[in-house]
């Protein structure tokens, strides 16, 4: 399994010049993806906007949404987005949609929201068709990897593992613990195979962290209760999961890879260039010990 580490674009505080700075250290190493979240109605940076600069600033790290609420975007500004993404960064994007939770982002746009499943289920078909599109009456730019961006769904629900199935490269898991992620991968494996697709598809999760002191934690958590409030009770849950230990996140990441994850993205609760710099510790002795043990065996 791999990890990459999210962007701080939804965070208080966070600034173009600190979304820059992480980046171009992501960079060096030793995570393989930045990753972005989506929000519309929020104090935040545009996700697209964002992994754009990032690509001017990398040349390594895998440029993924994780994920974009795409039914809120015209579709064929959004493939051409993509696209371009994908040809500036070298091929290196990976563009997770699903339909989002929160009305009030759909409210906001203007877009409806009780036929954003049928409007994602449209743009999946019409993004690939425009990706591919060659001679006069293509779009352009033509993508850097052939028939367009890696393409991951997320969601829990019926419809999105056949969407997964039907349409994408892979699955992308909002967060929980292992246990959760064990078993909609086992869903999207399962619709995987129902629709006769060679192979599995690529299984991707994410988690948040912050470290330091109490008042740095408590920032953090103070964070993702305004963030998921949306969620009622259940956002106790994810406050109470945030990861603030060197031990905590290497059992979260051993329960991820032991249930089949690809590619875990650790989003940042906290908007300080310090917990990058910690966490790319704590990664780099992670791999470091599974080297030792792979060489050990």
């Amino acid at each position: 399994m791999q990890i990459g580490v999210g962007l701080p674009t939804t965070l208080p505080g966070a600034t173009g010049g600190l979304i820059l700075d992480w980046a171009r250290q992501a960079d060096s190493g030793p995570f393989s993806s930045l990753g972005v979240l989506d929000r519309v109605l929020y104090e935040s940076f545009d996700p697209l906007a964002a992994l754009a600069a990032a690509a001017a600033v990398t040349t390594r790290v895998r440029l993924a949404t994780t994920i974009l609420i795409s039914p809120l975007r015209n579709t064929v500004l959004l493939g051409k987005m993509a696209a371009s993404i994908d040809a500036l960064s070298g091929g290196r994007l990976t563009l997770g949609v699903a339909v989002g939770a929160r009305q009030d982002d759909y409210d906001t746009a203007g877009v409806a929201y009780n036929t954003r499943g049928r409007t994602l289920v449209e743009q999946l078909s019409a993004l690939r068709e425009q990706w591919e599109g060659e001679g006069e009456n293509a779009i352009g730019p033509q993508p850097a990897r052939a028939g367009g961006p890696e393409l991951l769904v997320g969601g829990l629900s019926d419809a999105a593992f056949a969407r997964v199935a039907r349409y994408a490269d892979g699955y992308v898991h909002g967060g929980g613990p292992p246990r959760a992620f064990a078993r909609a991968a086992d869903k999207a494996r399962a619709a995987w195979v129902d629709a006769g697709r060679p192979g599995l598809p690529k299984l991707w999760a994410q988690g948040y962290f912050a470290f330091g002191d109490e008042a740095t934690i408590e920032a953090g958590r103070r964070y993702l209760a305004d963030y998921y409030a949306f969620t009622g009770h259940f956002v106790e849950r994810i406050v109470e999961e945030m990861l603030t230990t060197p031990q905590a996140v290497a059992q979260f990441a051993r329960g991820y890879a032991d249930a089949g994850c690809d590619e875990l993205v650790l989003f940042p609760a906290v908007a300080e260039i310090g917990q990058l710099e910690r966490l790319a510790e704590i990664v780099a002795n992670l791999e470091s010990a599974s080297t030792s043990q792979r060489n050990r065996s």
